[in-house]
Parts: C-alpha cells; sequence; structure tokens
C-alpha cells in the first residue's frame, strides 16, 4: 500500500524547486497523490479495510491543508501543480 522508494525518488526529482528540495508544498502533494491513489486502488478488493481507510482520510485532509497553503501564497503555483498531477478541485 505505500510508494516504493525509486518512486518517492522520481516524484521528488520532478516535483522539486530547487537541489535537494524534499519539504516544499509540491513536493509533499505529489508524495501524498501518489500514496493516496496506490490506497485507492487497494480499496478496490478490500472493501472492509476500514483501519486504512482512516488513513487515506487523513491523508487526503493534509493534502488539501498544504494546497490551500499554496493557493493562499502563489495561485500560480496551485494552479500549475493542480494541473500536473491532475487532481480535480
Amino acid at each position: 500500500m505505500s510508494i516504493t522508494p525509486a518512486l518517492k525518488e522520481q516524484l521528488i526529482k520532478e516535483y522539486a524547486t530547487k537541489e535537494g528540495d524534499t519539504g516544499s508544498p509540491e513536493v509533499q502533494v505529489a508524495i501524498l497523490t501518489a500514496r493516496i491513489s496506490t490506497l485507492t486502488e487497494h480499496f478496490k478488493t478490500h472493501k472492509k479495510d476500514n483501519h486504512s481507510r482512516r488513513g487515506l482520510l487523513t491523508m487526503v485532509a493534509t493534502r488539501r491543508k498544504l494546497l490551500d497553503y499554496t493557493k493562499s501564497k502563489d495561485e500560480a503555483r496551485y494552479k500549475s501543480l493542480i494541473e500536473r498531477l491532475n487532481i480535480r478541485r
């Protein structure tokens, strides 16, 4: 249900704003989106896994907060991030 370290490194390289950047909102949202999509696939076969579903809801809320923060600071960055990750808002 977790993402592989190789995928995480790829996401960091793709969404980093500068070299060695792992904490910017773009990187955090990209990693959370990957984790959310893997959990969504997991729930297609394990419908009654309510413990993991709670974790999914927590991740979605965290991603929402990061996106709201990004929108309040720089709306152009927010729109480009939403477009790149294919998240509907």
